[in-house]
């Protein structure tokens, strides 16, 4: 309640903004709709996509976790029961491997990497662009996998208010505000809300545990632009709150409890001056800086982290001729994180000053080549350096050739990352010194768009593999009653095949259909084995069918998630193994219903309609105060069907 009273505070001065209104802000120039895309594909070297708005609210897209359920590249799934963090897979490998961005600038990392998917609003979000393998070394050297990029709504878009609502049959409620105003004929505001919370405690399979943790959070933005002659300026700060409430239900005799409440608050700023506009040469100095604290209970584990973190970049554009153009810079990171695991306290600074210069060659239209080059120095793990290549090559207009390789870097910080699994019953040891990970992805791609019928038939093609030289490892085999987070002792890589066709029937109908293979192994305990709780293969099918000059859509997508092996089984009191060595391949069906007008629109939809739930979700749920208890077993949906409503607006002067 009290974090609804805060938000409705917050509001206050967004509804007083419009309620006034003066001489000067009738005096505008003329307003530019832009027309929303579904998906496009990135006219870069890079190879990648660009999710637009009619794509996201294909689904209830209520946060960045859920805005793939329409896409065969990237997979989400809840990595346990506890604490219902959601966690992306790309290129076969978990989300820790992918750059997160906001308009460019890194975010949600470390400690607020685990439950990073929900910090973001689905109706904040103006697009999401996805990079696979070894990204621009601009925005560092973190990328392994590939690079998701965030665009939020803008303050310099349209003014107006565009507001959601939106309830399901798990009783989650959720409400969303964007309001943006132009002040003056430079300056341009806006602010952004989000308010969620599960009324209900779901036990759908009666184990006494909650399916899913009860979230309640709060969200809050402010953001401003400012464009003056060849000058150009963002900056804007925000808060969140966010409490989570899961474990055993309150009717057991001393129940097994876990309960999280994370705070996170962050400013950032992006200047910039175009030097030459006829050679779209410019300065620019990026900034953020954020704070995040989690204090959470896990049965009787006391844990709490705080990660502060500044990012500061400066860099310098230019191109020469339509052949070639360069960017470099400089950027400084800086990270102090600080964990507190019952008694015991570990504090960890780490500073990495790093160059970099990135060169485009673009002899014709056909082809562009992309070179890349950073040198940073670590304070923990000394000096390194970065190359990346990108080549697309267009032989003709049907086809595009993409060819990438390149090297990446994270420092891992296991117990902040990793957190989640104090809510497991088997000990939790991590070495002393884990090394920096580094891994090599190369990566092989063709689009060709190839005529049919009237219409055109788009088919893409892709292989990447990512090798590694040094990995963090969570080891679950070695000792089955033990989780070991451990330097790799061995080979590790990730070898995906994918090939994925859209084609239009007609104006009002087009589907997509995808299947991508996974080929992901480790090293445990010195042998080579497929990686724990990865589907081996996806399957993907949609349709979206818009009737009646777009008035009405219906949309469907058909999943089917191949099976894979589960971590070495131990035995259970009562003298039964813990799990199966591998876990069933299984399907799902989503759809949603939606009904357009003018300024809003209403839309129904449902999510895993062919019911299917993973059976004991939670091992030995009798026992959680037992080293056999183990919740973080998590390959398949741990609820069942979910159906759900809800509302888009778009008021005082949105179209």
């Amino acid at each position: 309640m009290k974090k609804a009273i805060i938000l409705c505070l917050a509001l206050l001065p967004a509804l007083h903004l419009w309620a006034q209104s003066d001489t000067a802000t009738t005096l505008k120039a003329a307003s530019v709709s832009a027309h929303r895309h579904k998906v496009q594909r990135l006219n870069t070297a890079e190879n990648g996509l660009k999710l637009g708005q009619d794509e996201l609210f294909r689904a209830a897209c209520c946060n960045l976790g859920e805005s793939f359920v329409n896409n065969a590249s990237v997979d989400v799934n809840y990595s346990d029961a506890a604490v219902g963090a959601r966690q992306i897979k790309l290129l076969g490998l978990s989300g820790q491997y992918v750059q997160m961005l906001t308009e460019q600038l890194p975010n949600l990392c470390g400690a607020a990497m685990p439950y990073s998917l929900s910090y973001v609003p689905g109706a904040w979000m103006q697009s999401i662009s996805v990079s696979k393998g070894a990204s621009s070394v601009k925005n560092g050297f973190q990328s392994v996998t590939g690079q998701i990029n965030v665009d939020y709504l803008k303050p310099e878009d349209e003014e107006g208010v565009v507001f959601n609502l939106y309830g399901d049959s798990h009783r989650k409620m959720e409400g969303n505000l964007v309001a943006n105003k132009h002040i003056g004929k430079y300056l341009s505001g806006e602010l952004l809300a989000h308010y969620e919370k599960d009324f209900g405690h779901s036990d759908e399979n009666g184990d006494l545990w909650h399916d899913t943790p009860a979230i309640e959070q709060l969200h809050l933005q402010s953001r401003w632009y400012m464009m003056k002659g060849r000058y150009i300026g963002h900056w804007g700060v925000g808060l969140l709150d966010e409490s989570r409430e899961g474990g055993q239900l309150l009717s057991v005799a001393n129940p097994f409890r876990v309960l999280l409440d994370g705070r996170r608050y962050e400013g950032y700023m992006k200047h910039a001056y175009i030097i030459n506009p006829e050679h779209n040469s410019n300065v620019a100095f990026m900034a953020t800086v954020n704070s995040y604290e989690l204090d959470g209970l896990f049965g009787a584990k006391h844990y709490a982290n705080r990660h502060d973190n500044l990012y500061a970049q400066l860099m310098y554009e230019r191109e020469f001729d339509f052949i070639h153009s360069i960017s470099a810079g400089l950027s400084l990171s800086a990270d102090k994180m600080v964990d507190r695991l019952n008694l015991n306290n570990d504090t960890l600074f780490e500073t990495i000053p790093g160059v970099y210069a990135q060169y485009t060659f673009k002899p014709s239209h056909k082809l562009t080549v992309m070179a890349g080059l950073r040198a940073d120095y670590s304070n923990l793990h000394g000096a390194f350096a970065t190359p990346r290549l990108h080549v697309k090559w267009t032989p003709a207009d049907w086809v595009s050739l993409r060819l990438s390789t390149g090297k990446g870097y994270r420092s891992p910080h296991a117990l902040a990352e990793n957190h989640y699994l104090l809510s497991s019953g088997r000990t939790l040891a991590i070495d002393s010194h884990l090394s920096m990970e580094e891994a090599w992805n190369s990566g092989l791609s063709a689009a060709f768009t190839l005529p049919m019928g009237d219409r055109f038939l788009k088919i893409n093609l892709e292989e990447y593999y990512t090798h590694f030289l040094n990995q963090a490892v969570v080891d679950y085999d070695s000792d089955p009653m033990a989780i070991h987070i451990t330097n790799l002792n061995g080979r590790s890589y990730s070898h995906t095949i994918q090939v994925d066709a859209s084609y239009d029937f007609t104006d009002e109908l087009d589907a997509t259909a995808a299947f991508r293979y996974n080929d992901v192994q480790c090293t445990y305990g010195g042998q080579l084995l497929e990686k724990p709780l990865t589907s081996k293969y996806k399957g993907l099918v949609t349709l979206s069918w818009k009737p009646w000059m777009g008035k009405w859509q219906f949309d469907f997508t058909f999943l089917m998630n191949g099976g894979g092996r589960m971590p070495t089984p131990y035995t259970l009191p009562d003298g039964t193994p813990s799990w199966d060595e591998r876990f069933p391949a299984y399907p799902q069906l989503n759809a949603q219903i939606t009904r357009k007008y003018r300024h809003f629109s209403c839309y129904i939809g449902g999510e895993n309609l062919t019911n299917y739930k993973q059976p004991n979700a939670v091992v030995n749920a009798d026992n959680p105060w037992l080293p056999t208890f183990e919740p973080t077993m998590i390959w398949g949906p741990v609820r069942g069907v979910m159906f759900y409503a809800g509302i888009r607006a778009n008021l005082f002067g949105k179209k």
